[in-house]
């Protein structure tokens, strides 16, 4: 029998990419989707590319009717907004795949200095960080997912080996990563208008994005040790894709071999993280489409920093593909179901 599944807020960019992928996955019907803004519309009125792949229209039901219907449910809604919606579902006993912030810090003193007041308190220390290359086995037994964030997910995924293993001077950590437009929602906004992207390239919320405490939560548990670190978001004339370039000085002489084939043995076992062979590096053309996160390294001897660049798809890596691989594991299905698409290439 399969599970069924339902998307709470299935009309923005990620909704419509958990759409495509849960329409095509082998052990899962897709029972329902929501949207006020779409009530009573069919989803392929809305997103045309899915004509043919389902017949769901979007419905405006409350969460108590959607928790009828559904085994999981996905919530793709607005930070703030998630908190309202979790507790109703995991009352009902549903499994819960949030992929707003609202569960994602572990501290609800940091949630708040950086979002907004919490309403859900209670279930904040439930959720499990949804990272399956770092917490597959308490995903596993989790009733409430918080799927990472876009940027943040580049970012530890490329640094999990060298912090894991002691090999970086954790003051020194710098990371600057380009996101696609796709990364700011398909609500219109002026900032993300063809022409206010096209032929340019910008950093933007320098110092203070909303992923910075996420990110540093993550990298200070991977090293045992407290620390900040320089992220820096831009924005590139592009639908789709996140490419991190991250720096930091070695303590310890190392050559790119030895750095490179501890790499590759971190993340053996991963069906989603491929290690570039020494001397190429990732290129979001080549992972666009697809669920895969692509590291390549190098050590520059002058400076004796080691460059990490990785790069994944920020809608599907860093959003629905992740969570429907959370979902994967949370339903006990084989964890890759549904996701072994190649990426899109041109």
């Amino acid at each position: 029998m399969k599970i069924k599944a339902a998307i709470f807020g299935a009309s923005g960019y990620t909704g419509q990419e958990l759409i495509r992928i849960l329409s095509g996955h082998p052990q899962v019907e897709l029972a329902a989707v929501t949207s006020r803004r779409y009530a009573g519309v069919p989803v392929a009125d809305v997103f045309p590319s899915l004509l043919g792949l389902t017949s769901l229209t979007y419905s405006n039901a409350t969460p108590q009717e959607i928790a009828e219907l559904c085994d999981v449910v996905f919530l793709a809604l607005p930070h703030g907004v998630s908190m309202d919606m979790a507790p109703v579902f995991m009352q009902a006993g549903r499994k819960v795949i949030d992929l707003s912030a609202d569960y994602r810090l572990r501290d609800l003193t940091t949630y708040e200095e950086w979002y907004a007041k919490h309403h859900s308190a209670d279930l904040f220390g439930q959720a499990v960080y949804g990272l399956p290359e770092r917490y597959r086995q308490e995903i596993k037994k989790s009733r409430l997912i918080a799927n990472p964030g876009c940027y943040p997910t580049s970012i530890i995924l490329g640094l999990a080996p060298a912090l894991k293993n002691n090999l970086l001077s954790v003051s020194t950590i710098i990371a600057d990563s380009a996101s696609g437009v796709s990364g700011a929602g398909r609500d219109p906004q002026v900032g993300s208008l063809f022409c206010e992207v096209d032929g340019g390239f910008k950093a933007y919320k320098v110092g203070r994005h909303r992923h910075t405490p996420e990110i540093e939560q993550e990298l200070n548990m991977l090293a045992g040790e407290k620390f900040a670190i320089s992220f820096t978001p831009h924005l590139l004339p592009v639908k789709r894709g996140i490419l991190s370039t991250i720096y930091a000085t070695l303590k310890k002489d190392m050559t790119l071999p030895e750095l490179h084939a501890l790499y590759a043995s971190f993340y053996e076992a991963e069906k989603f993280v491929r290690i570039c062979p020494v001397g190429t590096y990732p290129n979001l053309s080549s992972v666009c489409g697809s669920n895969y996160c692509d590291v390549g390294l190098t050590i520059d001897p002058r400076t004796h920093r080691v460059i990490i660049i990785s790069a994944i798809d920020n809608l599907i890596k860093g959003a629905a593909g992740q969570a429907v691989q959370n979902m994967n594991l949370v339903c006990s299905l084989p964890e890759e179901s549904g996701l072994p698409m190649a990426p899109l290439y041109p």
